[in-house]
């Protein structure tokens, strides 16, 4: 019934030859030209921090969100696989403010906060070959050529215009939430950046 299988088969000589094939023959942008006109599969991918390098937990959560993409194009609807790029918050500030040598908020007004905020921007993008290498390498279908990215203004002003939108049907209220927080960063912090290195202290 099978091909017998040989044991000294190498998958990552047939992985990359399986790679080079969909690449020459750009299979994953005919994968999506041929159902534009079939129903829709909306995702938004969560976008990975572009000044990060990438590690072997985002190979395992870039596999999670390739199968549900994949099943649905094999199920015939048309999936837009648009990528992005996480360039705000902490990881970025807290990168650029150890190469300048900063350990408080207040060295950064004193450097200039736009001048602070351009070494950000400039450094957000940093590691993207990498993620592009990776992204390739474990085969991950998603577009990167038109990849919103958080810092630009048509993101920003998108996502006012979504929190303005869930206000004005009265979906927003003013709370009260406890939540980490850090002193020297002058922030709140996410569940994520806690887990990077909290630690009590006197």
């Amino acid at each position: 019934m099978f091909k017998p299988i040989s044991p000294k088969l190498n998958l990552n000589v047939m992985e990359e030859g399986i790679l080079r094939f969909w690449n020459a023959n750009d299979i994953f942008k005919k994968s999506s030209d041929e159902r534009k006109d079939r129903p829709p599969y909306v995702i938004y991918e969560g976008p990975p921090t572009a000044n990060g390098k990438p590690g072997i937990h985002h190979v395992l959560a870039r596999a999670f969100k390739d199968m549900f993409p994949r099943y649905k194009t094999m199920q015939g609807f048309y999936v837009d696989r648009r990528g992005g790029w996480d360039t705000h918050g902490l990881p970025v500030e807290i990168e650029v403010e150890k190469r300048l040598g900063f350990t408080n908020k207040a060295e950064i007004e004193s450097y200039g906060i736009e001048k602070f905020n351009a070494l950000c921007r400039d450094s957000a993008f940093e590691r993207i070959l990498d993620w592009e290498k990776l992204t390739q390498r474990i085969a991950y279908w998603v577009d990167f050529e038109r990849a919103y990215v958080t810092y630009r203004n048509e993101y920003i002003e998108s996502v006012w215009w979504l929190l303005k939108s869930i206000w004005d049907k009265g979906l927003l209220y003013q709370g009260y939430k406890v939540v980490p927080y850090c002193p020297r960063c002058g922030t709140p912090l996410s569940d994520h950046e806690v887990a990077q290195g909290y630690a009590d202290t006197e």
